[in-house]
């Protein structure tokens, strides 16, 4: 008679994949606002015409992809200035030659040139890459160098820089990472990132994260991109994502990049368009130091 009449156990329910509140506000409304921003700002130095950033990033983490969809927020279509790889299959850095990008809205030239780099790779030589990406941080380094795995960048070359102006050298250094991949669990390409952070640190360059594959990594943003700032998932990897690393929280930024779709997107323009402008601010805050 123990028995009878007994209930199986409930089965638990997952646990909710959404946090209660936002935690970073953010509005979805203000992609025109950033634009017409951003299409009016000069630097702050009579020195310099345009913002040069930097853009580093994981192989395969869409880094040339960021910055066509940043091109493609401005132009209103989808563009691909910036050569991406799609087989998403190779272990090595499509992107083999420093190129820069000019931002332009519509056919205006914006104050604003994307240094595209190589992808980082973690079994390449350790000094290799990262001297190749300091230099260029620092101006060092001409378009069109072609990275060499076994060699990084010397004085000797006809590519490099010996005297480089302040016009020459790029005052952010964007680190894209993909949120689907974001677990760190190499050490050697820790190593190099924070062998990265710390030499341009010290000389008051500073980084920036944008976080991509937002959508592959978290089936809740997948479904409604303004889920982004509820999802615990996407929280918890950029909270990783600044430990690991050592970039703070505000210098994080989750976006959605331009991969299948064939038109432009308000709420993924938002997010790009609002995660250029912090670049912007945070690159044009050196020029003014430099200035005070």
């Amino acid at each position: 008679m123990g028995s009878r009449g007994s209930k199986p156990a409930p089965t638990p329910r997952p646990p909710n994949p959404e946090l209660d509140k936002p935690w970073r506000k953010f509005d979805w409304g203000q992609k025109e606002a950033l634009k017409e921003k951003l299409e009016n700002f000069s630097p702050s130095s009579d020195n310099v015409k345009t913002i040069k950033i930097l853009v580093a990033g994981q192989i395969g983490a869409g880094k040339s992809s960021f910055i066509n969809s940043v091109d493609s927020a401005f132009q209103g279509r989808i563009t691909s200035r910036a050569l991406a790889d799609s087989s998403g299959g190779s272990s090595h850095s499509f992107t083999r030659n420093l190129k820069g990008f000019t931002i332009r809205s519509g056919k205006i030239p914006l104050p604003f040139v994307f240094k595209d780099i190589m992808g980082l790779e973690a079994d390449v030589l350790a000094g290799s890459q990262t001297d190749d990406i300091i230099n260029a941080v620092f101006g060092h380094v001409k378009d069109g160098y072609k990275f060499n795995e076994k060699q990084a960048l010397t004085h000797k070359d006809q590519h490099y820089v010996s005297d480089p102006t302040l016009s020459d050298k790029a005052f952010c250094l964007v680190y894209v990472i993909a949120a689907d991949t974001v677990q760190f669990t190499d050490d050697k390409l820790i190593d190099k990132l924070k062998i990265i952070r710390q030499r341009i640190s010290d000389a008051g360059i500073p980084q920036v994260v944008v976080m991509t594959k937002v959508d592959e990594a978290c089936p809740l943003v997948n479904k409604d991109l303004r889920k982004i700032y509820t999802s615990k998932k996407i929280k918890e990897k950029i909270q990783m994502c600044s430990d690991k690393i050592g970039v703070p929280l505000s210098n994080i930024f989750p976006v959605k990049n331009y991969h299948k779709e064939i038109d432009t997107e308000d709420d993924i323009d938002a997010l790009i368009l609002k995660a250029f402008d912090q670049i912007v601010q945070i690159a044009d805050d050196v020029l003014l130091d430099i200035q005070s």
